[in-house]
């Protein structure tokens, strides 16, 4: 009977968990484009400082924010999610948040990749981000 309960409870653990490519993909504005960059040195040397983003423009959508949490990297498509990609949906850093630069200018926090102040059909598209040593690579 305790390895049927605990083999119920890690099924129904394994059930529950998702990945973020199906995050990913239920965006309708953000085309899902492969793509994998290694940072340059300058760009790893800047994510040494937590809270402390980077804007790197060849990589994703629109370019691609990484961040330092301070407990880890993270990395978001840089077009804001809720607008087709155009040339106001490129979104620019303002302290640990970034704006759309449209005329609604959604804001968006880099540690959780929500909106900012209002409800929004969706939330940044996230990028997986691995770290060796001084070496960091991000990628979809």
């Amino acid at each position: 009977m305790r390895n049927t309960l605990l083999f119920s409870c890690i099924i129904l653990l394994l059930a529950g968990c998702s990945s973020d490519d199906n995050r990913r993909s239920n965006n309708p504005f953000i085309v899902d484009i492969g793509f994998s960059i290694q940072l340059g040195n300058i760009n790893a040397l800047d994510l040494q400082i937590p809270s402390n983003p980077i804007y790197v423009p060849n990589g994703g959508v629109r370019g691609i924010f990484v961040i330092n949490t301070g407990s880890g990297l993270l990395a978001w498509e840089a077009s804001d999610p809720n607008h087709s990609p155009n040339e106001c949906s490129t979104m620019v850093i303002d302290g640990i948040e970034v704006v759309c630069q449209c005329d609604d200018a959604h804001t968006y926090n880099l540690f959780t990749g929500q909106a900012s102040g209002e409800v929004l059909d969706f939330a940044m598209v996230p990028y997986r981000v691995e770290q060796s040593g001084d070496v960091i690579v991000v990628s979809n």
